[in-house]
């Protein structure tokens, strides 16, 4: 295979990938759609994610493995032998960025520690992915549903009188790959200006800590820890999932004007003058007599229907859709979600920039495609630097 597409901003950027299953991977396909060339260092039996089927796509590749893998060379390198050892080194000297989430100590025995690397190629920017950091949390495993679990979202989701519930997708992984994008970048700009690589650290734990917001700022703020309340939302009503003839909707109403025009667009213009309801905070108070007030009025139409009635009143409202229904709506939205790339369709990147887009240009490389070719040799140099 050629080297990797010219063009993106990243263009000229070589990334060694060291990293499996999901955060790291969807870092650097983040990396790799915006021009960086992505060499991803697969073990010989090839990434976890390989095996994880089905559901497979036309080509019989594993779907989960295409989710976080376009745009990437593969090349299989044992790190258990000498001459695996070495190949790596070699590539991580010729590396812009370097990404790995193997627990900490792991790269030390293959000489692919950050310390070794910098020492060969001081202008690296190491990315390392953890669980639960380098320190005391070091031994633990970084899955995604237990982190889940011991970082406080399986508290605060699902029904108040159900089990904790983890969220339908390995969430966690994902915010902690955004952020280690977001800490690659700007090391990068950082040694545009100085020369100097440096080591960014993101883990499972803290990203997950940081993206509970508002309910860690209430919890750190009242010493209450917030409970599980399904659907609705801690501080705003009505705010939830409701049922209409057919299935069900959201409404989003977040101030008093959105409210009474909910309550005009249902039919049910007393609503909005009960004392139990002039305000959010005594929405909030009342959530659950004015869900049934709510479901009264829906009960008489379809929930399509209603989504459509309620966005021409200004009240925030939609389906609850299943994700082909969801990738669908954003095509028709014109957001252009998907992306086809051979016999493989995945979601686009979110990322819009107006100069310089994401250009994905390959598909999920086959196991060790890049075996044979020119991957160890240094990039040309960025013409900006």
């Amino acid at each position: 295979m050629a080297e990797a597409a010219s063009g993106g901003v990243l263009s000229g950027i070589r990334v060694a990938d060291f990293s499996r299953v999901l955060a790291g991977p969807y870092a650097t396909m983040t990396l790799a759609d915006f021009g960086a060339d992505v060499i991803k260092i697969e073990p010989p039996a090839g990434d976890d994610t390989r095996h994880w089927r089905p559901p497979v796509d036309a080509d019989g590749q594993a779907t989960y493995f295409n989710s976080v893998n376009r745009g990437k060379r593969s090349v299989a390198i044992d790190l258990g032998s000498a001459e695996g050892r070495a190949q790596a080194q070699q590539l991580a000297a010729t590396a812009d960025v370097v990404v790995e989430n193997f627990r900490p100590g792991v790269m030390d025995k293959f000489g692919l520690d950050y310390a070794s690397v910098q020492a060969a190629n001081p202008a690296v920017v190491y990315c390392s992915i953890t669980g639960f950091g380098a320190g005391e949390g070091a031994a633990l495993a970084g899955y995604d549903l237990l982190v889940q679990a011991v970082g406080g979202l399986m508290s605060i989701t699902g029904a108040p009188d159900g089990e904790p519930a983890k969220a339908g997708v390995a969430l966690v992984d994902v915010l902690c790959g955004q952020n280690a994008v977001s800490g690659i970048l700007l090391a990068l700009r950082e040694r545009d200006r100085t020369g100097a690589g440096q080591r960014v650290e993101v883990n499972l734990l803290h990203s997950l800590l940081s993206a509970l917001t508002n309910q860690a700022s209430s919890t750190l703020q009242t010493g209450a820890a917030p409970r599980r309340l399904g659907n609705a939302h801690p501080s705003i009503a009505p705010y939830a999932v409701f049922r209409a003839a057919d299935r069900d909707l959201v409404i989003a109403v977040g101030n008093d004007k959105q409210f009474a025009a909910l309550c005009g667009a249902l039919g049910l213009p007393e609503l909005a003058a009960d004392p139990r309801y002039v305000s959010n905070t005594d929405r909030v108070a009342h959530r659950d007599a004015l869900a049934a007030d709510l479901e009264r009025g829906l009960s008489t139409a379809p929930a399509a229907d209603w989504a459509t009635r309620l966005a021409a009143a200004g009240v925030p409202a939609g389906l609850v859709n299943d994700v082909a229904e969801a990738i669908d709506f954003a095509a028709g939205l014109g957001l252009d979600p998907v992306v086809t790339l051979g016999a493989t369709r995945t979601i686009s990147s979110p990322i819009g920039l107006s100069a310089t887009p994401a250009v994905p240009h390959t598909p999920p490389p086959a196991f060790d495609a890049d075996h044979g070719a020119a991957w160890h040799r240094p990039l040309p140099q960025r013409s900006d630097t």
